[in-house]
């Protein structure tokens, strides 16, 4: 079985609706990383110093090759990446190696036959 590994960078208030709509897609779990901080094209507003910007966080996904494309599709619309600026973008990671995931890959087993 083959891994993708999605890497969406969230407002911290769409967190938990992202990581609903990926287990809706097919996903078995994520890692959330808090407090995370970036910038775009604009650049971040400050104010006597301090920046006025929401917090982000990192959601990894570690998900079978063939569920990754509508697990990702899923959560950009959800977090609604592509209909407002600065909500937010998901990658995706070829895994060339993974150990750990013996329970997911079980679990997966069928859902992915059906898929291919």
């Amino acid at each position: 079985m083959h891994f993708k590994l999605i890497i969406a960078f969230v407002e911290d208030n769409k967190t938990d609706d992202i990581m609903e709509a990926a287990r809706e897609a097919g996903a078995t779990g994520c890692t959330v990383i808090n407090n995370a901080r970036g910038e775009g094209i604009n650049e971040n507003k400050t104010f006597f110093g301090l920046t006025l910007a929401t917090q982000r966080d990192v959601v990894l996904l570690l998900v079978e090759q063939h569920l990754s494309r509508d697990i990702l599709e899923h959560i950009g619309e959800v977090g609604e990446f592509d209909a407002k600026p600065g909500t937010g973008i998901a990658v995706v990671i070829d895994v060339e190696d993974a150990i750990g995931v013996l329970h997911q890959s079980e679990e997966l087993g069928d859902v992915v036959e059906e898929k291919i």
